[in-house]
């Protein structure tokens, strides 16, 4: 409503901006004689583009591609009734890189990251604009409460050849009150123009310049090239000295505390992350309970406890024996396995192996860690009604490592109890963030590029990574060059995070070769070109492009339709 008040009182018009329903396109001039200084070192941006177009047609190959298999294997669960309920992933609103509307993206992080994705996008393509010889006749951003884009407006006339609408081609607002004057006004116009031929010789009209395909390839890729340019920046920074500056304080944390226990009453809270008891530095969970096995009932214990980094000492006394564990739930078994063939049920658990305790997931992975195939081992198991069965399992060969193999998907309680009178939770601090350095030498092969592509949204096993923030931020501490700046590690961390993944992303997206993506423009050049050359029919070259294209086009529209829509129509809205 505010939009369509201001447009009507010409207030819009007045500043240069134009509306398309609540969108505003905020035109500006200013900074165009800084493009024409950045576009003197002509050459050098010719190369830089050009290893654009390269990159581009990489990127449409690999984008088509996986649109492709996305809508083989949709169609395959389809046929096989094992298509997924419309969940999160498939939400219309997280289909659009807008922070503040997809769920996935941090509202701060991802506005700082869209502001510089969309800053180099457009800027890039004026600069090359320029460097081309094409005029410029104003940047902006498109607003609608937030920026949702920005554009660079080149001369379409000169970059595509398609020309602008006259004005005496434009409807005449006044309608028929003004179509006698404009008759009359006309007819003196045509008067005038026949005695100027009949005295003066005619002269040709020079024609308007229109870029060549390979300028505008150029111009096009050059948005594309200054994304995936910010990508390798932003993430050489993140995964270099950024995570290299950073050090797990411990793998466990306190996630539940009773406000009548004495560990409540000495300080202890929900969310910090012990680092030791007493003078024994602690891990994981399986150390703190060892520890605790040792200590008798009564007993006063040092807990030094971590919040917001900052490490305390609180004196807390064990009132209790350690609590009875329950071991760790088997969520499923891998069919054919050992654990199948034993008759392993879900919702059991594992309570030990060979007579050694499993209380946590760590102690399941360490024990199974020492195996070897074809060693047999004595597995208890019990289900909820606390009955408890023996199986003696030959274990087989695990497909990834040389060591014994189960088959079962397990999981811990989410909480383990404690003597001291507080649940403390496990998260593998020191592994996460060793798999998150480990990433740039996982590019090599297909899977390095997928989890980058996933990862803010699947992380590394379905749970999404969204930076160092809130809980996941309490496990780590800045060291060596980055100590004294404390949490704006953190800040730096999950900007160069966002930063690096929506320019890797919205480069990736605009080689779709959709048109009006820039990927679209460049292939249908591309295509008019080949048609041409084998036909030499410059009018069969242009139709089958537009046909081809316009049908690529069609055919990734209806593929993210599918997506989004796919699982309400088999499971219903």
């Amino acid at each position: 409503m505010i939009v369509i008040v201001l447009k009507r009182k010409g207030i819009l018009e007045k500043y240069n901006i134009t509306t398309y329903g609540p969108v505003l396109m905020i035109r500006t001039t200013k900074g165009l004689k800084l493009l024409d200084k950045l576009a003197r070192p002509g050459k050098a941006w010719k190369v830089y583009a050009n290893i654009g177009i390269v990159l581009m047609f990489i990127g449409m190959v690999a984008m088509f591609l996986i649109v492709i298999l996305s809508d083989i294997a949709l169609l395959s669960s389809i046929g096989d009734n094992t298509l997924p309920e419309p969940g999160r992933f498939n939400e219309a609103r997280n289909i659009f890189l807008i922070p503040g509307v997809n769920e996935f993206i941090p509202l701060t992080w991802g506005v700082i990251a869209l502001i510089v994705t969309l800053v180099v996008h457009e800027f890039s393509h004026a600069i090359l604009c320029r460097v081309e010889d094409i005029r410029v006749k104003s940047m902006g951003i498109l607003l609608a409460l937030v920026p949702i884009g920005g554009f660079a407006e080149p001369d379409e006339e000169e970059l595509f050849g398609k020309k602008e609408e006259d004005e005496e081609d434009k409807p005449d607002p006044y309608g028929d009150r003004r179509l006698g004057i404009v008759i009359e006004e006309e007819e003196e116009e045509e008067e005038e123009e026949e005695k100027q031929e009949t005295q003066e010789p005619k002269t040709e009209e020079v024609p308007e310049k229109k870029a060549t395909r390979n300028q505008r390839a150029r111009i096009l890729a050059a948005g594309v090239m200054a994304n995936f340019v910010v990508t390798l920046i932003a993430f050489s920074l993140l995964f270099g000295p950024v995570l290299g500056a950073m050090a797990p304080l411990g793998n466990t944390m306190v996630v539940d505390v009773g406000e009548d226990s004495p560990a409540y009453a000495a300080g202890i809270r929900e969310d910090m992350v012990i680092t030791q008891l007493d003078d024994t530095s602690i891990a994981n969970v399986q150390e703190m309970l060892d520890y605790l096995d040792s200590v008798e009932m009564g007993s006063t214990v040092q807990v030094h406890a971590a919040t917001d980094r900052v490490v305390s000492v609180y004196d807390v006394e064990v009132t209790e024996e350690n609590p009875e564990i329950t071991g760790i739930m088997i969520q499923d078994t891998v069919e054919g396995s050992p654990a199948d063939e034993a008759g392993f049920e879900q919702g059991t658990y594992i309570l030990s192996i060979d007579g050694q305790t499993i209380r946590t997931v760590s102690d399941f992975t360490d024990f199974m860690g020492t195996t070897s195939p074809g060693q047999e081992v004595s597995v208890e198991v019990a289900g909820s009604d606390d009955v408890s069965s023996e199986y003696t399992i030959e274990l087989a060969q695990h497909p990834d490592e040389d060591k014994g193999y189960l088959g079962v998907y397990t999981q811990g309680n989410g909480f383990v109890e404690t003597s001291l009178g507080f649940s403390v939770g496990e998260f593998p601090a020191r592994e996460y963030l060793q798999l998150l350095q480990q990433l740039p030498s996982m590019l090599t092969g297909a899977a390095g590029w997928i989890i980058i592509l996933g990862l803010p949204i699947i992380g590394f096993a379905g749970e999404g990574f969204p930076g160092f923030s809130g809980t996941l931020a309490q496990f780590y501490e800045p060291v060596g060059w980055a100590e004294p700046l404390g949490v704006g590690l953190f800040w730096i961390a999950n900007s160069l995070l966002w930063i690096g993944w929506l320019n890797f992303y919205v480069g990736l997206f605009n080689c779709l070769p959709a048109v009006p993506l820039d990927g679209g423009h460049v292939f249908r050049d591309y295509l008019y070109s080949a048609i041409y050359r084998l036909t030499n029919n410059e009018l069969k070259a242009e139709r089958l492009s537009a046909t081809v294209s316009g049908t690529f086009a069609l055919l990734i529209l209806m593929s993210f339709l599918l997506m989004i829509f796919g699982p309400y129509f088999v499971h219903g809205f």
